[in-house]
């Protein structure tokens, strides 16, 4: 026990020093005696004082310094046992709902509609700090981005890309896209949240009212102006061009606010429409739950030092008897209360460092650190082999992270090692990882959609290797054929530039030619050994090569997810497309 024995407060181990010298000074002037000794004579002073208490009053000082003394450890926390705490976060959970249609490309908002969106989704996704976050996208067809996450960075990555001309059936199913948001939740299994959609105009209201439920709220923030705007076609390669019906009139993409605000209020939620600052995003993310306490609980653990000083008032108990006259009890409160408020104006704000040690953990103080979006610092604070794992691949340290996940056989650990494999490129294995999660689970949403997704690197990157592969095999080809058209006159020229030193080297080398086996056995691990490290070196720029690929055309792969999904919901009959809907 006496090995982990520490004090979770030591500040207030001070109050020892305190009530020792206010207990030296207390007796002295007991021992002193009055100013009554100077004034009146010895004989009438005998029988003025009462020296029968004298014993009892000197013991006193010492009796309250004791009480004081413990008061101190108790305050200071004494522990040596840890506890596990679980880790729960705030259920603030949301799904973004962005519109993809053809009229948010409409430039009635400077530069347009879904770069003001793209970039209003961007600030959403700063600004929290809890909970978690999921983006589904729309157009004829909806589609989710991304699950319920924390880790609002990777929506960011993706937002970039989005935009109507990746969308495989045109239109604005926001119906689809609500069903898709109510599933993510239902995944997650979550209680209540909050949905945000983001858009120019709902062509059926119904499509929104009909799935309100006071629990999941709609919010809408409306992009664009009443006055609207046409819709270019510079997506579509005729740049001045803009959309057009039928009978060749121009399309205006017009905002209809107020039908907007209506949907909104009939789903519990609010409306706002686009603003140059945060105000319209602010508001819009304080639409009132029903319940605005619930916490999820995390697969994450911390072991808390048990504060065992409530074990002193025990010990406490026949001090405070003793005390029990003459108002003795009313000093204990008055020493302790100005000393803890000296000590709280006192203390500087908790950081990383020698006063943050004294008073939390390395693990607290590196929790709070990755709550901070300081990775770095919480990866050489963490002790927990599990969370210093998690804050390395936050702060993009994926071979490490990878090693530290590896030595974890459940669940969510495999599932942290796939991440890590990936990030670091290795796919094949980022994707044995993500089966072992389904065999266990199939229900893991985001293990599946890490799977697809690495599925479709792994193909892009075996193709770009053959393709590297044959422009290699050309390469070779042509040194070759220029060698052969060389004439002696050339070797020989060569020959004779060459330096003395290389000459002499020459002839030694012919004095001492190896026997005809071990030449043999030479040349047959020279070109396997040269083979080995050329492979790897072309392995690696490949891989090199790619991944300055992948953030250049982040949207193939969505594109591809999303044109896969549709084509399934097809097969599957869910929905048919109707040639009558408008398509923007």
């Amino acid at each position: 026990m006496l090995e982990p024995f520490h004090f979770v407060r030591p500040w207030w181990l001070l109050g020892i020093v305190a009530a020792v010298l206010l207990a030296a000074y207390w007796a002295r002037r007991r021992v002193r005696g009055s100013h009554w000794e100077d004034s009146v004579a010895p004989e009438l002073l005998a029988v003025l004082l009462e020296p029968a208490g004298q014993i009892s009053t000197n013991r006193l000082p010492w009796i309250a310094c004791a009480a004081l003394i413990l008061a101190a450890l108790g305050l200071a926390g004494p522990s040596w046992e840890r506890l596990p705490q679980p880790v729960e976060q705030r259920g603030d959970a949301m799904v973004i709902i962005l519109d993809l249609s053809l009229s948010m490309i409409a430039e009635d908002v400077v530069p347009s509609r879904l770069v003001r969106a793209r970039q209003k989704v961007t600030d959403i996704l700063r600004l929290r700090k809890e909970g978690f976050t999921a983006l589904v996208v729309y157009a004829g067809d909806a589609h989710a981005v991304v699950p319920l996450t924390d880790d609002t960075r990777t929506i960011e990555n993706l937002l970039s890309a989005l935009s109507p001309e990746m969308m495989p059936v045109l239109g604005s199913n926001l119906a689809g896209a609500l069903d898709i948001a109510r599933q993510l939740l239902a995944n997650s299994r979550v209680s209540q949240g909050r949905m945000l959609l983001v858009t120019d105009g709902v062509d059926r209201m119904s499509d929104a009212t009909e799935r309100r439920d006071p629990d999941f709220p709609l919010s809408i923030l409306g992009v664009g102006t009443d006055a609207g705007a046409p819709i270019p076609l510079d997506f579509v390669n005729q740049p001045g061009e803009v959309l057009r019906s039928q009978d060749g009139q121009r399309i205006v993409a017009r905002l209809d606010s107020q039908r907007l605000e209506n949907i909104a209020e009939i789903c519990y939620g609010r409306y706002r429409q686009l603003t140059l600052d945060d105000g319209d995003i602010n508001d819009l993310l304080a639409t009132p739950l029903p319940s605005n306490d619930e916490t999820i609980a995390v697969d994450r653990e911390f072991d808390t030092w048990a504060d065992q000083g409530f074990w002193v008032c025990v010990l406490l108990i026949p001090l405070v008897l003793a005390g029990f006259r003459r108002g003795t009890l009313v000093l204990l409160p008055m020493l302790l209360v100005p000393g803890a408020l000296l000590l709280t104006i006192a203390a500087p704000p908790a950081h990383a460092g020698f006063w943050s040690n004294l008073w939390e953990r390395r693990d607290q103080q590196a929790f709070e650190a990755m709550r901070e979006g300081e990775p770095e610092t919480a990866a050489a604070l963490f002790e927990d082999p599990d969370w210093h794992a998690a804050a390395l691949y936050r702060s993009g340290d994926y071979p490490a992270a990878a090693a530290g996940f590896s030595g974890r056989s459940d669940v969510t650990g495999v599932y942290n090692l796939g991440n890590a494999l990936a990030r670091l490129g290795e796919y094949g294995a980022a994707i044995g990882a993500y089966e072992t999660v389904l065999a266990e689970n199939p229900d893991h949403d985001d293990a599946a959609f890490n799977k697809a997704l690495v599925e479709k690197l792994l193909e892009q990157q075996q193709s770009d290797q053959q393709q590297s592969d044959r422009q290699q095999e050309q390469g070779q080809s042509n040194p070759e054929d220029d060698s052969q058209s060389q004439g002696e006159g050339s070797a020989q020229q060569e020959q004779n530039d060459q330096q003395p030193g290389q000459r002499d080297q020459q002839e030694q080398d012919t004095d001492q030619q190896p026997t005809e086996s071990e030449q043999t056995a030479s040349d047959e691990a020279q070109p396997e050994a040269q083979e080995t490290e050329a492979s790897r070196d072309e392995r690696q720029d490949a891989m090199e090569q790619w991944l300055r690929r992948v953030p250049d055309d982040p949207g193939g792969l969505l594109r591809r997810k999303f044109q896969y999904e549709t084509n399934q919901r097809l097969r599957r009959g869910e929905y048919r497309t109707r040639d009558s809907e408008k398509i923007w």
